[in-house]
């Protein structure tokens, strides 16, 4: 199995904006729309080598969703970006209505989702947008766990057509995914085989997990690691295979316990092999104002998280 290490600590929202720039050389049909926040969302090299095919909106986030549905008319692929707060919450009906009713080809890219979004406190840091952009029928969910893999997400959802849902976040995290790693969108990612427990995480919880996977093995547990970087369509034939083979599962997010990755892997063991589960999740709480470091901590969102949500649900085989 490979070994996966940290390359040099980069910020997600930088892959995108290295995708973004990628895909304003490749296809001239990718078009980016911002509600004031370029620099945030690492749009500035498109937006200057590409001015023709940028639109700053400003702080219209609704006005934002409505122009891209009607890019797509013209055949344009329309990415959309701001903060994950205001790329759901603030426009839920226009993104509903606009775009998922109408099955337009509109890629809504968020950025400082989650906890991590830190200092900026609890009005900002969104941990339901996952549940409401999967509730929403034909929308596709992706959620990435480093700079390589916001990259490689960004430029797949150029070529896939439909509504679409791009999470990533604030602070600079570990990458450790291969630079020419496959990005198959409803595919999961197999990190580490094992037998004892399957670890399925999302997000930046994906390197916690392999951290955890470290402590556990020095425990003598050996635990299976699954990178689901696509929440819906999921990969339920990845997640079964491996549960019947380790018997229980933890799911691991930086996301609300409700409506998240943990209920979408619930489901599928319900209905196909049903196995004990835990959740390494925000405990239906908002968050606060503090560090990245600090909020992880303190919403048990860490390895040391994981590691303890393995030993309880291995004595509930």
């Amino acid at each position: 199995m490979k070994k996966y290490t940290n390359t040099g600590s980069k910020d997600t929202r930088s892959g995108f904006g290295a995708g973004m720039t990628e895909l304003g050389q490749k296809n001239e049909n990718v078009v980016a729309l911002c509600a004031d926040l370029i620099g945030s969302l690492k749009f500035d090299d498109f937006k200057k080598n590409h001015p023709e095919r940028f639109f700053q909106i400003g702080i219209a986030e609704a006005n934002m969703i409505g122009i891209a549905a009607g890019l797509t008319i013209g055949g344009k692929i329309p990415f959309t970006g701001t903060f994950a707060n205001f790329s759901t919450g603030r426009v839920y009906d226009q993104i509903r209505q606009s775009v998922a009713y109408s099955d337009k080809n509109v890629k809504i890219c968020a950025s400082h989702a989650g906890l991590t979004l830190g200092e900026d406190g609890a009005t900002h840091q969104i941990l339901e947008d996952i549940g409401l952009m999967k509730m929403l029928p034909g929308m596709t969910v992706i959620n990435t766990c480093d700079y390589n893999q916001t990259k490689a997400a960004t430029l797949a959802l150029a070529d896939h057509h439909g509504p679409a849902y791009l999470r990533f976040g604030r602070p600079v995290v570990p990458n450790f995914m291969p630079a020419d790693e496959p990005f198959v969108i409803g595919k999961a990612i197999m990190l580490n085989e094992g037998t004892d427990v399957t670890i399925i995480a999302t997000g930046h919880l994906v390197w916690e997990a392999l951290i955890a996977a470290e402590a556990l093995e020095a425990k003598g547990i050996s635990a299976e690691v699954i990178n689901i970087h696509t929440i819906k369509p999921l990969d339920e034939e990845a997640i079964l295979k491996s549960v019947k083979k380790t018997g229980c599962v933890v799911t691991a997010e930086e996301h609300n316990i409700i409506g998240g990755l943990g209920e979408s892997v619930s489901r599928t063991l319900v209905a196909n092999h049903l196995v004990p589960q835990e959740f390494v999740a925000v405990n239906d709480s908002f968050g606060e104002s503090g560090t990245p470091d600090q909020l992880m901590e303190k919403y048990k969102l860490n390895n040391q998280a994981i590691v303890e949500a393995v030993e309880k649900v291995i004595k509930r085989k």
